[in-house]
């Protein structure tokens, strides 16, 4: 029936405009808040160099400690992975990613015989893990969007604490990294054990004969130690701050592109409701047609009384009672 089918494309259409306002408004509020996680990423990069510089900078001048940080594992039994997702969905496809770069590391590292330790941050990675069966040993949620540096500090103390008591070996780290806003790439690293001292100071040796005029105290071994687990903090937080630009920066695209379907599915529902109306339009006038074509087509009452006439009894009028 036209006119049904007219009312259920007038309903979808209501719908769909609804959708379109929310998603319209969730692209609007994730553009700006890319705009301030970006801000925060950009304000968090001159103290992680600046630490980064200094580490080199100790190592070149010669300070040279025995850190469990340091600590190389010939033989890698268990391998810890830091896996980044975000704790709410609609960002395409920016908590798949990670998850499923992270879930490739730990087959490959299982078929060569290694354990595995998750250290899962966001609910969205929580959930796939848990869903898969896969063990997770440690998990943060809640902050994603908005991380600050004591969520850095809270996973960074876990993880150090599980690799120098030798629970993990060696650990990854799976993030998004943030390039531009048109442009995130999952990123795969090692985090610990850092770098050796000598590979520091081959970066650090063009500032060594600089940093040689400074004194430290205690001494520049004991602040090297010192710096270590604030190094680890720093490249976390560094992570968790890209990945929340990340995220914003891809819901954004996700609720625009949700955003134009949405507006095309309207002008498609629109012409179909256009083309009910009209074939609706055109049948009720085909209807009236025929009815007119119908009446026109009546036999005329003169001879519908003579036809009557000739089934009346004899010399009786027609309509006369007797």
């Amino acid at each position: 029936m036209p006119g049904g089918k007219e009312r259920e494309l007038r309903r979808r259409i209501s719908s769909v405009q609804s959708t379109k306002k929310i998603t319209r408004a969730m692209e609007l509020i994730a553009a700006t808040r890319v705009v301030k996680a970006m801000q925060r990423a950009d304000a968090a990069r001159p103290y992680a160099r600046r630490i980064t510089s200094v580490i080199e900078n100790l190592a070149a001048s010669g300070a040279e400690v025995d850190h469990p940080l340091l600590r190389e594992v010939t033989d890698i039994k268990r391998v810890g992975f830091i896996v980044m997702a975000g704790d709410r969905g609609l960002a395409g496809a920016y908590n798949t990613n990670p998850i499923r770069a992270a879930e490739r590391q730990i087959m490959g590292h299982q078929s060569e015989g290694k354990d595995y330790s998750l250290f899962a941050v966001g609910k969205k990675a929580i959930a796939y893990y848990k869903f898969r069966h896969y063990r997770v040993d440690h998990s943060y949620m809640g902050f994603t969007d908005n991380p600050t540096y004591e969520d850095a500090r809270r996973i960074a103390d876990d993880v150090a604490a599980a690799f120098v008591v030798g629970e993990i070996d060696q650990v990854e780290l799976i993030y998004t990294e943030f390039v531009s806003m048109g442009t995130q790439r999952v990123s795969v690293r090692r985090f610990l054990p850092l770098e050796d001292t000598q590979v520091m100071a081959e970066i650090g040796s063009g500032s060594a004969a600089a940093i040689s005029s400074f004194e430290f105290e205690p001494s520049p071994e004991a602040v090297l130690e010192s710096l270590l687990p604030r190094y680890v903090e720093a490249r976390l937080y560094g992570a968790l701050l890209d990945c929340a630009a990340s995220e914003h920066a891809n819901r954004q695209r996700a609720m625009k592109s949700a955003t134009d379907n949405a507006e095309e599915l309207i002008t498609k529902l629109s012409r179909e409701m256009n083309a009910a109306r009209q074939a609706a339009i055109t049948t009720e006038i085909m209807e009236i047609v025929g009815g007119a074509e119908a009446l026109g087509a009546e036999v005329p009452i003169d001879d519908f009384a003579a036809a009557f006439a000739s089934m009346a009894p004899e010399n009786s009028h027609p309509f006369i009672e007797h």
